[in-house]
């Protein structure tokens, strides 16, 4: 070992080379040169470097040999290898091993036959032939290979491509037209399947330009002198050859100017220079070679320039490194044709040969790479201006193509550019992170929002992010997967890890792993964001059910707020009548507070949930000159925490609109039930005055009247409304999804009596009419209670007097003297002049209140709303009040007729 240390490393190589070919060292000298050539060389094999699977490949290949001693003594010496760290690089020692141990005279080995293969190596008309090794099958990106078919004979074109431009690499040159196809066959499937080597063949052009013709096998031959190779730039007659054209045209194909063709800024295209005497023919091949330069410059100029732009984010770099890895491959085919050049020029190889290259045969290889290069160019044209989601979107959309290949090269930068689209997916839909630094996911955070707003502000979607071979709906479900875990822990503080809350799936740790979910976008991907879905909304709506009593909350809202509990609403009623007719100004809170609470203690309220109870509250609103209690009176509710994402502030507003409403709906409900008491009690004890029989009669027909309009008005409201809407809303909350299938359902429960109720805008008209009516109702009973007060009171005195008059007739005396009996019959009389008076009252009072009913009626009959048409219908069923109106009408006609004759009698008068 000490001597080996000693030695230098071309000694060790001569000996390697020696000891592999089994020759002397003065036999192996041409192959001692080519491997010196090979490990100075740039080319390098892409090969996945994964330690632990070569081991398992050697133990799995001992195996085969029935070796299950030796397999257990190599993984018994590997554990300990890793343990000790003697070998910094175990992969490329396991990997040598391996190779070193597959049988040479199998076909597909890996290694071959050494000998034979360091024998052909250097043939003797091209020493120094460059190699090329393809990618292993392992890092195929799912594309079939484009290399050519090799066979004995040449194809109809003539000319086989040296080094295709694939996704696999290029090919391998081709071989000699002398070999035997099997061979061949061998050796370019030992080529493809090579991880560790690099193993050479003769790529002669000419030699499939050549007839097929039977040669010797190759072997160690004696080198052949060839004569020295005329200049490459010119000739005498100072015409440029079509040598040194090839060699511009090669440095062109880099972006390199060359010394005949350069770069013209002002036509932004590479130009022959018009003082170059050539040839028409090869002027414009030269031409059509140079785009290749033109394109390469164009996707080389976009990956420099966005290269080091850390704001283009990381979806942004996966496309750079995608046209990165395009470009590498293409600069491999490149070593392989200048390495061909330098070949000839080291040999002395005329243009007139047949293995040299030419123009024409550049064409023909670098078509294959001349299409895909224009792929990128158009593709980088398109992405111009775009990152993140929208960049992916873009690649996506240009892949919808006709061509196969280039539809494979879209679908392969696709996989590399949404591979960290994926990502920021899996640890969103799993874990609920998002470190969207550049801001290229389509699911946007907001850090200044509140927790309270959680739900609603602080997570939305960027539409232009959300990447086209990605649904709306399934970026809403994304949206909701990972809002709905950060709420959990958030908001809900439920500590359950995620992993606990729904399975996560393998993520796209690989661009082909992205690859594959993209093949499947219907089926795989499909079923992972449904099973995340699923299982976290589940989850929530149990929490928020289970914990905070969400469903129980909703019922309250419908029992207290929207007067569902009717024997609580009227005991609580009966207990504030007395408190809520003083002034508004004289209220207080925690007096309504403990009428409240009394209310709650002798109703079925009681048996409600504490938690619930808790929270009921008495509010008063903002005092106006002249209101009452009944005006600013109302029941609150208070909501926090989870619930809250429910019960927006928005919507409790639009509870306590609807609250104001019904009380008010309610409140008329019972005065009309006091104003039929009245009438019912009163109506035996003033039989005695029959002079108060029509105003008595006048007062039970127009509360009739208003009876059977709120009566309608309540039915409308409780049923139709009320009862229709919040069945419809249940049944969206059993069937619910998610939480924002819930909140949806409750905003349209809510607009909807919003809405029906007359509260929204477009029923504003409506509802002035309707609280017109309203204050009739409140005017009417203060006119008949005005009208009991003074007959009451008429009915007391008048008693009294014929109690006094019985009593002194009982004593034997005079029942009434003359004087007494005058001012009974003045007080009388008094009190029937106020009868006219009283009965205008109500006249004008009933003419009042009928006109805003027909107003109102005429409001319902153009409504859109079907419902309110309806019930136009069911207030006016006998068509009174379009009587009334019509009625009216042809009275104002007559007026109108009456001035307008009086008006030509003065006239002709004059």
């Amino acid at each position: 070992m000490a001597n080996l240390d000693q030695k230098s490393p071309n000694v060790l190589l001569q000996s390697l080379c020696c000891r592999i070919t089994g020759k002397s060292e003065a036999e192996v000298a041409h192959q001692f040169q080519y491997a010196v050539r090979v490990i100075g060389s740039n080319y390098a094999p892409t090969i996945e470097r994964d330690e632990f699977l070569v081991s398992e490949k050697i133990k799995k290949e001992l195996l085969r040999q029935r070796r299950e001693a030796d397999a257990a003594l190599f993984s018994e010496l590997h554990r300990k290898l890793q343990t000790q760290g003697v070998l910094k690089h175990r992969w490329s020692v396991l990997y040598l091993l391996l190779s070193l141990s597959e049988d040479p005279r199998k076909p597909s080995s890996r290694v071959g036959n050494y000998g034979a293969l360091f024998a052909q190596a250097l043939p003797r008309d091209a020493h120094s032939t460059p190699f090329y090794c393809t990618r292993p099958q392992s890092l195929a990106l799912s594309y079939g290979d484009k290399g050519v078919g090799l066979s004995g004979s040449v194809g109809t074109s003539g000319i086989s491509s040296l080094g295709v431009y694939t996704l696999n690499g290029p090919t391998p040159p081709p071989l000699l037209a002398g070999q035997p196809s099997q061979s061949a066959a061998a050796v370019t499937q030992s080529l493809g399947s090579r991880l560790a080597w690099a193993l050479p063949i003769s790529s002669s052009p000419s030699a499939v330009l050549a007839p097929p013709i039977t040669r010797p096998p190759l072997g160690p031959q004696v080198p052949t002198i060839r004569p020295v190779r005329p200049r490459r730039d010119g000739d005498a007659a100072g015409e440029v050859n079509e040598a040194a054209l090839v060699r511009d045209v090669l440095y062109v194909f880099q972006g390199i100017d060359g010394k005949f063709i350069k770069m013209n800024a002002q036509d932004n295209g590479y130009k022959m220079d018009s003082k170059v005497v050539l040839c028409k023919s090869l002027r414009d091949t030269s031409s059509r070679l140079s785009e290749l330069g033109w394109l390469h410059n164009k996707v080389r100029k976009y990956t420099d320039a966005r290269t080091l732009d850390r704001a283009f984010g990381l979806v942004g770099q996966s496309f750079c490194a995608s046209l990165h890895q395009e470009l590498k491959e293409y600069y491999r085919l490149l070593s392989v044709l200048h390495s061909q050049l330098q070949v000839e020029d080291e040999q002395g190889v005329n243009m007139c040969t047949e293995s040299s290259l030419t123009l024409r045969r550049l064409l023909v290889w670098m078509y294959d790479p001349k299409v895909r290069l224009k792929t990128l160019a158009a593709l980088v044209d398109y992405c111009q201006g775009r990152k993140g989601g929208e960049l992916a979107s873009a690649v996506h959309a240009y892949g919808k193509t006709g061509d196969p290949q280039m539809r494979a090269l879209v679908q392969h930068i696709l996989s590399l550019v949404s591979h960290p689209i994926l990502n920021f997916l899996y640890r969103w839909i799993y874990d609920g992170e998002l470190e969207d630094t550049y801001h290229e996911f389509f699911v946007a955070s907001d850090p200044n929002v509140k927790t309270d707003r959680l739900w609603h502000d602080k997570y939305s979607l960027r539409k232009s992010m959300i990447p086209s071979f990605i649904t709306m709906n399934q970026a809403r479900k994304v949206l909701l997967i990972g809002k709905s875990i950060n709420f959990l822990h958030q908001v809900c503080h439920d500590r359950t890890p995620p992993g606990k809350i729904t399975a996560a799936s393998k993520p796209a740790d690989t661009p082909k792993d992205a690859a594959d979910l993209l093949s499947d976008l219907e089926g795989a991907f499909q079923e992972k964001i449904d099973a995340a879905y699923f299982d976290t909304s589940k989850y929530l709506l149990d929490v928020l059910n289970r914990n905070y009593l969400l469903l129980e909350h909703l019922q309250a809202m419908r029992r207290y707020l929207l007067l569902g509990q009717g024997d609580f609403i009227r005991h609580l009623m009966d207990l504030l009548k007395p408190e809520l007719a003083r002034p508004a100004t004289t209220l207080y809170q925690h007096n309504l507070t403990g009428i409240l609470e009394t209310a709650v203690r002798a109703t079925n309220a009681q048996f409600d949930n504490a938690e619930i109870l808790k929270r009921l509250d008495v509010r008063l609103l903002e005092v106006s000159p002249g209101d009452t209690g009944w005006d600013v009176f109302s029941l609150d509710y208070h909501v926090d925490g989870p619930i809250a994402t429910v019960f927006t502030r928005e919507c409790m507003g639009h509870y306590l609109r609807v609250f104001n409403f019904l009380w008010r709906a309610k409140r008329m409900e019972y005065t009309l039930t006091d104003i039929w008491k009245g009438q019912m009690c009163n109506a035996k004890l003033l039989k005695t005055m029959p002079e108060l029989s029509g105003v008595l009669h006048q007062c039970h027909i127009l509360a009739s009247e208003m009876v059977h309009f709120i009566h309608q008005m309540q039915y409308y409201i409780t049923f139709e409304v009320l009862e229709c809407s919040w069945d419809e809303l249940w049944n969206k909350v059993q069937q619910a999804q998610d939480l924002d299938h819930i909140i949806a359902a409750h905003d349209v429960f809510l607009d909807t009596i919003i809405s029906r109720c007359l509260l929204d805008n477009s029923s504003r008209s409506l509802l002035n009419q309707l609280r017109a009516i309203f204050d009739q109702i409140i005017e009417f009973q203060n006119a008949q209670d005005s009208l009991y007060r003074s007959a009451l009171e008429e009915l007391t005195l008048r008693l009294q007097f014929e109690e006094k008059k019985r009593q002194r007739e009982e004593e034997g005396e005079w029942g009434v003297t003359a004087e007494q009996e005058a001012e009974e019959k003045r007080r009388i009389q008094e009190f029937q002049d106020t009868i006219p008076k009283m009965r205008s009252q109500l006249r004008i009072l009933t003419h009042f209140y009928q006109s805003i009913v027909q107003q109102f009626l005429v409001l319902l009959m153009t409504s859109s709303d079907e419902s309110l048409r309806f019930l136009s219908f069911r207030l006016d069923f006998n068509e009174h009040y379009r009587g009334a109106r019509s009625q009216g009408q042809r009275t104002e006609a007559a007026g109108v007729a009456g001035r307008h004759q009086r008006a030509t009698s003065v006239k002709h008068l004059t």
